[in-house]
């Protein structure tokens, strides 16, 4: 019997990829990756996204929470807001998950807040034309 190959930890990087697959295949609306590095200490990658409801915030915060566990082995380090389905946080320390309901983004304003940051592609995620600006409706 082979012994098994013991499997390195993902990256940042990987985890925010895997978060933000999750939340599309749940039908996340405004799925938004952006990284932090070198820009704040406090982590790695925000990855932001809305839901059409309370109740699907709250789904999609668990399917986050299920899937990346289940996934990767990854367990968040601490969750906001799961019960409310406004603004679900759930921090993984190198990945910090934001889901709003569709009427939070625009009170909050975390993609204008973090406007300098870079915008990562998320893989089966089309992208908005470079001259949009995803702030105006």
């Amino acid at each position: 019997m082979a012994a098994s190959v013991p499997h390195s930890a993902p990256t940042s990087a990987e985890l925010a990829q895997r978060a933000a697959q999750i939340l599309i295949d749940h039908k996340a609306n405004d799925v938004v990756l952006l990284s932090l590095e070198g820009v704040s200490d406090m982590t790695d990658y925000f990855l932001i996204a809305s839901g059409t409801s309370d109740t699907h915030v709250r789904s999609l915060g668990n399917s986050v929470l299920e899937e990346m566990k289940r996934d990767v082995g990854q367990m968040a380090h601490h969750v906001e807001g799961l019960s409310q389905g406004r603004w679900v946080l759930l921090d993984y320390v190198d990945v910090v998950v934001h889901v709003q309901h569709v009427e939070e983004p625009t009170f909050y304003g975390l993609e204008r807040l973090w406007k300098d940051c870079p915008r990562i592609e998320v893989a089966g995620l089309e992208e908005p034309p470079a001259d949009e600006d995803p702030d105006v409706p």
